[in-house]
């Protein structure tokens, strides 16, 4: 496989991956390039053969303990080569020590296992059109308004790593609309809309209960005027699963989150949309 070059991509080259990934069906983000690149610029490796690309994985650290993999990606006419196994090392190899998570194809959990992966739990891609509600709710304000260290500190419960300037980009591109219920002085909901190259995901949607969850998505809803919508959801948040059916959406598609080892403990009953499958 001498014939394999594995280099790091460029911040301003990692829409390859992103593209890549909109080919497979993953339905990026428009701003995702951009946002992803923000807490691990050197995360993101591409295999090349005489020059032209033939894979993509990424394997972003973010901070001394924890590490997310994501587009892990072969070109079609190449899958079985060998060279998916080299990227992938070279994605392993940069987290170094750290507990690495990813979101994986369920079909492929017995490979990722003998990488040293766990399941967790999984995750369901829901999506559907949502006609717009008349108004967001009375006690939606923009999520912006909110001291972030607030947000910070919630997210904290939800993510096994402080994940601060990347929560910054994703909150405040332009595009990204952010909002959240404030219930007796403290944070109880929050949550972001962005634009896909079809339709629009929420995530992440993180709140104290199914109630302040349905307020934030209206609010959300409301400033995207409805359309195609998708929430990637745990699948052991039941009340999570019964918020995205209500809203008449259905199952798209399902990934297995698995860990290589012990992460902090979470409130998963807490996170209602995923904020990505590439980065966690």
């Amino acid at each position: 496989m001498s014939d394999l070059l594995i280099r790091n991509l460029r911040p301003e080259d990692i829409s390859l991956a992103v593209d890549w990934a909109a080919a497979e069906g993953w339905n990026p983000g428009l701003s995702d390039a951009a946002c992803f690149a923000i807490p691990d610029a050197q995360g993101f490796f591409v295999g090349e053969i005489d020059g032209e690309p033939v894979a993509t994985v990424s394997c972003v650290n973010y901070d001394d303990r924890f590490a997310f993999l994501g587009f892990y990606i072969v070109r079609a006419d190449l899958r079985g080569s060998g060279h998916g196994l080299r990227i992938w090392n070279a994605a392993i190899a940069h987290a170094g020590a750290r507990v690495i998570g990813l979101d994986g194809v369920v079909a492929q959990q017995d490979n990722y296992r003998k990488s040293g992966f766990q399941l967790a739990y999984a995750n369901i891609r829901y999506g559907g059109i949502v006609a717009a509600p008349l108004r967001s709710p009375a006690e939606i304000v923009a999520l912006d308004t909110i001291p972030f260290a607030l947000v910070e500190a919630d997210d904290a419960t939800v993510f096994p790593a402080r994940r601060s300037a990347f929560l910054r980009t994703w909150i405040g591109t332009s595009g990204h609309v952010g909002r959240a219920l404030v219930r007796d002085g403290r944070l109880a909901a929050w949550g972001v809309i962005r634009p896909c190259r079809t339709g629009r995901k929420i995530g992440p949607l993180v709140a104290d209960d199914r109630a302040a969850a349905e307020a934030v998505v209206q609010a959300l809803l409301a400033s995207a005027d409805g359309g195609e919508i998708f929430l990637d959801v745990p699948a052991v948040n039941r009340e999570a699963i019964a918020l995205a059916e209500a809203l008449g959406l259905k199952p798209v598609f399902e990934t297995a989150r698995m860990y290589t080892g012990a992460i902090p403990p979470l409130r998963i009953d807490r996170v209602f949309g995923v904020t990505s499958f590439e980065l966690g």
